[in-house]
């Protein structure tokens, strides 16, 4: 027949996804710009909503093609290769800011800077203890990963329902717990984003990697979902795969965020 498939590749129909989402992305980037300059968020605020059901849209479209069977193996393969290439320009992402903390810790300016090299961390400024409240985010983070790593294995190895369902309502549990105390954290700094360099770094990258923690903490609940309505097999799910390397990959970052901001630049 002429138009029947012949080929394991995915035919995508025309979508204006793409193009609503460059538009979106343009008028919420505009729009902080603006804010920024006293014009008010509501433009932000519609670029940002926009984005948010371009997101859903595309997304929900993505989940449709593999209950229908347009995901083969080459085409889950594809899909990989596209979310490994994603995490890589997440891991540069963080690179920038790991590489502005380093800078400012090694070689940290003062009044007679470059001759003579400032304090670090700068005066005044009093650093969270890493052996509080930071060290339990990092054993909550851990503990959260194990349990996404359990419902992975549950599914990809045994196609065990409940455990898949279980482990992934740990591991949110668990991340939204992170969330919440780092929002506690926050709460009682000793220093601001303004007006010093460390506070600066520190807010940005821990509070980049925040983002990222609640971006992963949504993408693992829509994959309970998922996995309520019988979505998933032990061959088929990358999906979750996704959720998954995202989530580890959050916890990569975050022990690095550990070891170099709050233990060795504090």
């Amino acid at each position: 027949m002429a138009h029947a498939k012949n080929h394991d590749y995915h035919i995508l129909p025309p979508s204006i996804n793409p193009f609503l989402g460059a538009l979106a992305a343009f008028v919420m980037l505009t729009g902080a710009v603006l804010w920024m300059h006293d014009g008010g968020p509501w433009l932000f605020a519609i670029g940002f909503a926009t984005v948010l059901y371009t997101m859903f849209s595309w997304w929900s479209e993505m989940v449709d093609e593999g209950q229908q069977g347009d995901h083969t193996p080459v085409v889950r393969i594809g899909l990989r290769y596209g979310f490994i290439f994603f995490i890589m320009s997440e891991v540069m992402f963080f690179v920038a800011w790991f590489w502005s903390f380093f800078k400012h810790a090694m070689y940290p300016m003062g009044p007679l800077s470059p001759a003579v090299d400032g304090q670090w961390p700068p005066a005044g400024i009093e650093t969270f203890d890493p052996w509080h409240l930071p060290l339990i985010n990092t054993l909550i983070l851990l503990c959260s990963g194990a349990a996404a790593t359990w419902a992975h294995h549950a599914l990809a190895h045994e196609n065990n329902r409940k455990d898949l369902k279980n482990g992934l309502i740990l591991a949110i549990a668990l991340g939204a717990l992170f969330t919440a105390f780092q929002a506690y954290e926050y709460s009682h700094a000793a220093f601001g984003f303004s007006g010093n360099i460390y506070g600066a770094n520190f807010f940005m990258a821990t509070g980049f990697h925040g983002f990222h923690v609640l971006v992963g903490t949504i993408f693992l609940l829509v994959c309970l979902i998922r996995a309520y309505k019988g979505h998933f097999t032990p061959e088929q799910h990358v999906g979750f795969e996704a959720a998954a390397w995202y989530w580890h990959f959050v916890d990569v970052v975050w022990l690095f965020l550990f070891a170099a901001v709050y233990i060795w630049g504090g």
